[in-house]
């Protein structure tokens, strides 16, 4: 990373970037190759993502793996992104530690193989204490599924009379869904051309920036990040406000 880029995300840094990562299956049948070839080849990428991103003033990093729609591709695909995942998390999880990076998951667990569930909650119990970098990621996860869960939550609370209606806020709200405790991402980007949100954080990211890119995912890098975040550092947030 260049020094100007450096100082220019210093002045306003993207403390929480979410990141919608698309193109893998294209970028593998452009190629001729079966769609888990970009899958993989999508997750090694990851890695380069998560390495970067702390340099570049991150703190926090969501990434989209795998939508509630997801599950409409076909079975070959299906399974093999969970290979994947796992395979991800069992390579990946002491350098992560190594590297200060604390992991979580969000979305629905319970669909998902027993075993993986087992594996997703390990490595969320072995980086608890760390907090160089909050690497976040999506599975099974859908905005308005999330959305509908933290709804079913208050209204159990309020039957039991734990909670008082006239209590509930957007804070009670926000604690309720997935990402509670986590703060809203500034910047959401995403990969492969399309400028679609795809029911990604539709809550949290009400007041984030977007950026969408051309680059289909297993070819974006920390060059063209560092690019992006550079953009944003010149971006005037006013959150409903005027500028003085």
């Amino acid at each position: 990373m260049s020094k100007d880029l450096q100082v220019g995300v210093a002045a306003r840094p993207v403390n929480h970037l979410a990141i919608i990562m698309d193109g893998n299956g294209r970028w593998a049948t452009n190629r001729g190759w079966a769609r888990l070839v970009g899958h993989r080849k999508g997750a090694e990428r990851v890695r380069e993502i998560v390495r970067a991103a702390p340099d570049l003033g991150i703190r926090w990093l969501t990434l989209y793996a795998f939508s509630t729609e997801n599950w409409k591709r076909s079975t070959e695909e299906v399974l093999g992104l969970m290979a994947i995942f796992a395979r991800y998390i069992e390579r990946e999880a002491d350098r992560l530690a190594k590297a200060g990076v604390r992991m979580r998951f969000i979305g629905d667990r319970s669909r998902l193989d027993p075993k993986l569930q087992r594996m997703m909650a390990g490595i969320e119990a072995r980086t608890a204490g760390l907090d160089r970098l909050n690497l976040t990621v999506a599975i099974n996860y859908g905005g308005r599924d999330e959305i509908v869960r933290a709804v079913r939550k208050i209204a159990e609370a309020a039957a039991q009379g734990i909670l008082d209606p006239r209590h509930v806020t957007e804070a009670a709200f926000a604690e309720r869904l997935d990402t509670g405790g986590l703060p809203d991402p500034d910047l959401v980007i995403r990969t492969s051309g399309e400028t679609r949100t795809s029911n990604f954080l539709p809550w949290q990211a009400a007041y984030a920036e977007y950026e969408f890119t051309e680059t289909l995912w297993p070819d974006f890098g920390p060059e063209e990040l560092a690019a992006i975040v550079q953009r944003f550092s010149n971006r005037e947030r006013r959150f409903g406000g005027v500028s003085r």
